[in-house]
């Protein structure tokens, strides 16, 4: 059997720290902490097909900083693809749900890498359901 755990507890503890940001009005010196869980190389494919780098990121959450008022993002169906020594291929599904009664639904692979014992997300393609 293949041990995923650390990388799922990432994928969790990341949407936490999303799902808070997001939701509520932060101290901006917390971005820079949400950010250290990505690549500085990261990218992704979000889920209408816009491709986004690190900065392209970054200028999302400060753009969308407590802007979706009760957000509340449930995960499951995490699954493991991929493990090797420098990091993992996960895919997971995530359902939102905001104070206005606003819900997406996606399916999301994600491919972390790991630095020094460090995960980082390194790349995520999301898919709406």
């Amino acid at each position: 059997m293949t041990d995923y755990n650390e990388y799922f507890d990432e994928v969790i503890q990341a949407h936490v720290a999303i799902e808070q940001w997001l939701a509520k009005e932060r101290d901006p010196a917390e971005l820079e902490q949400l950010l250290r869980r990505f690549s500085p190389q990261f990218s992704m494919v979000s889920p209408l097909g816009r491709v986004l780098d690190f900065d392209a990121l970054n200028e999302l959450f400060l753009m969308a900083a407590g802007k979706k008022l009760g957000l509340r993002i449930e995960l499951g169906e995490l699954s493991g693809i991929a493990l090797h020594n420098g990091g993992a291929t996960v895919s997971y599904r995530e359902q939102q749900t905001d104070a206005t009664g606003l819900h997406s639904d996606r399916r999301s692979t994600v491919v972390f890498e790991k630095v020094e014992g460090k995960i980082l997300w390194r790349h995520l393609h999301e898919t709406f359901c």
